[in-house]
Parts: structure tokens; sequence; C-alpha cells
């Protein structure tokens, strides 16, 4: 018999299920069993089991299931003949059953008093006995500006459906719509908020009274912004809470206060959401019209509880690094500018495009590009996160050596335009050849017509570091340099020439949804390690593919930081953050909190 996980799974430790059954086991409670033709499913509220390989699985649980729904195995279990093959599939198949956490002790002798609530433990908690003996000891308060509202009537009825004794209490401070739900136990005291802010309701994530103050502040604060900035692109919404509505808010309070005062999962770790950051707190946001509500990670601009001062460690990979920019650029609640494609074309070059708060007469529009949409969007998420810090002298990088990349590109290509020399670029016999550079100068010059002249320098005499600039072809003969179209800092000369090229198709596409002036300083290949990080390449992918490319450049990362290190002095520190460090207050801080590196370049000007 094998059984293969369709939820969490905590490994098989080899217990043939004698040891654990032994002691009078039970059917964790919502458990749905479906019969297989020579198997059985099983799923409970957070795992899921799949057991096959024998016709003999459904008649064992035929023979079983009774039992461990009515708490009767251990009895069930005395009735068969010791070492018998009936008890040797007994005991495997309640092995697999506690190993996927589907099986629960034998009910306490002072279970909880309603039923209902009961059952809801039975089907959440780990160890049912300590959470009901935690809830029996909690009380509640409900703050309301109003106690008479629906939503503070709405909450007291939900907090005491959980079996927990409700106090209300008015509160005028409090904003009309807002309340506040604390339980107060055998721990300290938690407390969440739930309110709306335009269309839009909120849960927060339990905490101390302050933060969840400051917690609803900030949200209501940034969700009416956006409602107002949406301008009625969005679908109309009802100018008052609905009584449902109202309702399903203040339960989803009382359900997540009701999970932390007896030490169960919060509700938001639930659905095993792939866009939640595991050690970022979660808010609940919900709409009326249509009907939805899911959950964000979020951190305020006021962190008070320890829990929300964590900082993540830099993510491992560039989707990671995706992940992490969706959630602060989350459309309702994120204090960022999400950089996406919107209706930009993609050819001849992967374009994203965010725009940057200010005046909705005026937006300024920030879009950019690279060899692959994923990179643009990170590309354009650390351009904008350092024009938001209002410090010309701060980089943005997903990790360290990111953000260290692109500060020391940057260096490097300012102060090699500051201080032009007299010696002759390099041969264009020893980068010409690059495929890279091939497909994007045949872009810029034949596909877009855009008359451009490109060269090479070497940084210094024996570096391995070259500057390439694209410039475009003034008409007439005679004139001057034209303007600039795009540069690159890189180790090879064909490297470098292809970024450039890179760099003034984006300039060239670019043209119409941005604002004229000079093209951003070069990032060039400061993501291709992010980008190759586990991330397989084929033999045949030469650096023709963009796979290959990436691959070659990570390689040749860690040499080109140093040359450029050591030929402009002093860069910029890298040093890890102390175990246990806060992040610090502000933007800075909060992109430190989501694992983002931010470098103070001193005399860098953007």
């Amino acid at each position: 018999m094998t059984g293969a996980p369709t939820g969490q799974d905590t490994g098989d430790t080899g217990d043939t299920g004698r040891d654990r059954a032994g002691g009078g086991d039970r059917l964790r409670p919502g458990t749905a069993v479906t019969p297989l033709r020579a198997g059985l499913h099983l799923r409970g509220r957070r795992a899921g089991l799949t057991l096959e390989g024998s016709t003999a699985v459904p008649v064992v649980w035929g023979l079983l299931e009774e039992p461990l729904r009515t708490g009767g195995l251990a009895a069930f279990r005395e009735t068969l003949e010791p070492d018998s093959a009936v008890r040797t599939a007994v005991d495997t198949l309640l092995g697999r059953l506690a190993d996927h956490d589907l099986l629960i002790p034998a009910p306490p002798a002072a279970p909880h008093p309603d039923p209902a609530v009961a059952q809801w433990i039975d089907a959440t908690a780990a160890r049912p006995a300590d959470a009901a003996a935690l809830l029996a000891t909690a009380r509640a308060e409900v703050l309301a500006h109003d106690p008479a509202s629906p939503p503070a009537a709405a909450a007291v009825r939900a907090l005491e459906a959980g079996g927990v004794p409700v106090t209300l209490t008015p509160d005028p401070d409090l904003p009309p719509g807002r309340v506040l739900l604390t339980v107060r136990g055998t721990g300290p005291d938690r407390t969440v908020a739930a309110g709306r802010g335009g269309a839009t309701g909120y849960v927060t994530a339990p905490g101390s009274a302050a933060q969840a103050r400051a917690d609803a502040a900030a949200l209501e604060t940034r969700l009416t912004h956006t409602a107002d900035a949406a301008d009625g692109t969005a679908a109309p919404q009802p100018h008052e809470i609905p009584g449902t509505f109202a309702a399903l808010l203040a339960g989803a309070a009382a359900h997540r206060l009701l999970c932390a005062a007896a030490h169960l999962p919060d509700p938001a770790t639930e659905a095993d959401d792939p866009r939640l950051l595991p050690g970022i707190p979660a808010v609940l946001l919900a709409d009326a019209r249509p009907a939805r509500a899911d959950h964000h990670s979020w951190l305020g601009p006021d962190r008070i509880d320890a829990d929300r001062r964590v900082r993540l460690a830099p993510p491992a990979g560039l989707a990671e690094a995706l992940r992490r920019i969706a959630a602060l650029g989350e459309r309702r609640c994120g204090p960022l500018p999400a950089p996406l494609p919107g209706d930009l074309p993609q050819l001849p070059v992967p374009l994203a495009a965010c725009t940057l708060p200010g005046p909705a007469t005026a937006p300024r529009i920030l879009t950019g590009g690279g060899p692959r949409l994923d990179l643009a969007r990170l590309e354009v998420f650390c351009r904008a996160a350092e024009l938001l810090l209002g410090d010309t002298a701060s980089t943005v990088g997903a990790d360290p050596g990111h953000a260290r990349g692109r500060a020391l590109r940057h260096t490097a290509a300012r102060r090699l335009a500051a201080a032009p020399h007299d010696r002759p670029p390099v041969d264009p016999a020893r980068w010409s050849g690059h495929p890279q550079l091939r497909h994007w100068w045949t872009t810029l010059t034949g596909r877009l017509a855009v008359p451009a002249r490109l060269e090479v320098h070497r940084a210094a005499p024996h570096a391995q570091a070259y500057r390439a600039v694209v410039r475009r072809t003034p008409p007439g003969p005679g004139r001057g340099p034209g303007p600039l179209l795009g540069e690159a800092v890189e180790a090879t000369p064909g490297d470098a020439a292809a970024f450039a090229a890179l760099a003034a198709v984006t300039t060239a596409c670019t043209a119409a949804a941005t604002t004229p002036g000079t093209p951003p300083p070069p990032s060039g290949g400061a993501a291709a390690p992010l980008a190759a990080a586990g991330a397989p390449t084929a033999a045949w992918e030469d650096p023709g593919w963009t796979g290959g490319w990436l691959a070659d450049l990570a390689g040749r990362e860690e040499a080109l930081l140093d040359t450029l290190h050591r030929l402009y002095g002093a860069g910029p520190a890298t040093t890890p953050p102390a175990p246990g460090s806060a992040p610090g207050p502000g933007l800075a801080g909060l992109l430190r909190s989501f694992g983002f590196t931010v470098l103070h370049t001193a005399g860098e000007a953007r």
C-alpha cells in the first residue's frame, strides 16, 4: 500500500501506527473520504492523503471508519488478532493518517460546552485539549464608535458564537465603521481591527492594540487613496456597507482573533496561497461587489510589534524577488507601484511600466525594458523605489550582489562619461560577432530604422571592464555626437555592446510613453546571477539564447564587480545585517523588511 500526500506532508517516520492508535485516536472531524477502485482518498482541513495499491484498502477502511469517527478505535483494535494481516493493514493505514495530521486524541474529559465550538477546535487544532483550555479562559472586548452599529453587533455575535464572553464598549476616538476586537487570556492581549477604506473592507493581522490601531489607520488611508485614484474605473460600490458584508467582515475578524487566542494557525495560512510571504503578516481585503476576499502580505508604516519589525532574507532567485515585488505593489494596499507590461508592446523588446505617485493631472510613468519581461519588471521596480526614496545617492537591489552591481555600473558609467580619454575604441572585430549584439543592433538599425553609432571603450588599460555607448547619428555631415540612446558597462566588449544596443532599442520603443530625457543609468547584467540561480541551462543554449547568455554573465559578475571596485575606489558596503537588527523606518526600512537591499553611494547623482 502506497500513500501520496496532497497537502501538508509531515513525512513518513516509519511508525506502523501501533503506538499512535493505542491511545484511542479518532479521525479529525470534517475529514472527507472518497473510496477509489484500489485505494482511498482523504481530505482534511489542511492536509490530504491518497492511499492506493490494493483493492483491500477500501475494505479495510469500511471496517475502520465507524470506530475512527465515534472514538471507538481502541476497542476495535483489541478485537483484532495480534500480528494478523488485518491488524497489520489497519496499523499501517492508521500510521499514514497520523503522518498527515488526520488523527487527533480521544475527546478530553471536559470538552468545550458548545458542540459546534468543540467540533471546530477538533477540526483545526493540533492539540484540541490545549486549544479548548485556552479558549475557555479567554474574554473578549469589542470597541466601536457606535456600539449599535452593524459591524459592532456582528462582531459581538461572532465572538459569542465562538464561545467567548464579550464586552461591548463605546470608543468615541474610533472613526465610524471601524471596530477593534481584543481578546484577553493566559497570554498577552491580542487585537484585530476591521473596517473599510473606500469600498474595500479589511481585517488586520493580530497584534497589540496600538499596532492594530496604527495598521487600521494606515490601511484606511491607503485604500481610500486607491479608491479616489481609480476615478470610476472600478465597479460601482455601495455607499453604505451592506449588512451581510459587515457580518462577514466581522466574522472574519472574530475568527482570526479566536485562532490567535487558542494558538491555532492564522486563517491567512490555511489556503497555502503562494502570493503570501512567510514571515510577513497578512491583512484580509474584501470587496462587496463583486464579492471577494483574500489575504495579502502587508506591513504598515508604524511597525510597533516585534513581528512587524521582521527582516526577510534576500530572495534566492528572480521568481522569489518578483513575488515580493507583487506584494509591495499590490494595487489596493501596496506602498509601491507595480511594474507591469500593461498594454505596452512586448516586441521587439519586453517592456514594463509603473506610474509613480504624483498629481493625477500629470502622472509620471516609468518605463523600462530587458532581455525578458521578468528582468524588465525588476529593473523598473528598483528605479521606481530609488526615485521614491528621494535620495539621489541610494541604489536598490533584490539582494546585496544585485544592488552592488547596479551601483558600481552606475558609478563607472558616470565617471567614464565625465572623464573622456583619447584612447581609441576597441576594435569592432572583438565584439561585433556577439550573437546578442547582432540581434539587438539589427533590431535598432533595421527594424526600427534608427540611425545610430556604437563604440566600445576599455575602462582602463588591462582592465576586464568595458563601456559601450550607442548614440543617434545626427543628420547631415560634420555634426557632433548625437543624443545618447543607451550605454552599458560589462566584463567583455561583446556583452557591453549587446546591453548598450538593447538599451537603445528600449529607448526607441518607449520614446512615446516616457518623458524625454537621458536614458537611465546602465544596469546590464547585474540581475544575471538572480536569473540564473536554480535555472538549469541546456547544453545547446549558447549566448545566442537568453538563458545561456544570462548564465555566462552570472559567471563573470563577481570578477567584474571586483574590477570596478578597484578602479573607482570605495564602493557601496554590502555587509549583511546583524541577526535581529531592525530594518529601520520609512520606505528604505520597508524594502529591507521584504529582503531588498538599499545601498547608499555618496556622490552618485541620478
